[in-house]
């Protein structure tokens, strides 16, 4: 009789192992990830401009010059590659971009920062290739009085055709003009 129940028992706990790795396996999928994902939009002459990216945190790390190294390319953002995607003809900086989808990349150097728009599309954040660069522009670049915990990508002081594309994190701003054209 105590074997019966000792198989009774183990037999119950199998069977309720799916129910209990279904709730845990629940609460871990609405954790929020450690880089959420994130969009920017802006209507420019009535046509869409968006940006998605994910947002990384400060998490008491050095930023700039440490996880992101100074003069090379940064996928600006986590995950998975930042894109841009317009319904009308830019001016980014000097750049002329026709519609289209792009990746968003940046070159960060303690004084001056660069813009790259690149034609290939849909890859990991990482994956970068210079030969499919379609423009580099140079970034305008501002201090925050406050460190900004998240990174954060923005339109902002948009008038008509005219809006400027804002990334900032930590207590760097850098910013371009775009223009519908």
């Amino acid at each position: 009789m105590k074997f019966l129940a000792s198989v009774l028992t183990i037999a119950a706990s199998v069977a309720l192992m799916p129910v209990g790795l279904a709730q845990m396996s629940g609460s871990l999928a609405r954790k929020q990830p450690l880089s959420p994902p994130a969009k920017a939009t802006v209507q420019l002459n009535g046509k869409e401009v968006s940006i998605t990216y994910n947002t990384p945190s400060m998490r008491g790390r050095k930023i700039f010059g440490d996880l992101v190294p100074y003069d090379k390319v940064w996928r600006t953002g986590a995950n998975a590659a930042t894109t841009l995607k317009t319904e009308i003809n830019l001016k980014i900086g000097t750049a002329t971009v026709p519609a289209g989808t792009y990746t968003l990349f940046t070159i960060p150097s303690e004084s001056t920062w660069k813009l790259i728009i690149n034609k290939q599309t849909g890859q990991w954040g990482l994956d970068y290739e210079e030969a499919r660069d379609l423009a580099r522009v140079e970034m305008r670049k501002d201090t925050l009085p406050q460190p900004q915990e998240k990174m954060s990508i923005s339109f902002e002081n948009t008038h008509g055709s005219t809006t400027q594309l804002h990334v900032r994190w930590d207590t760097t701003d850098v910013w371009v003009p775009v223009v519908a054209q």
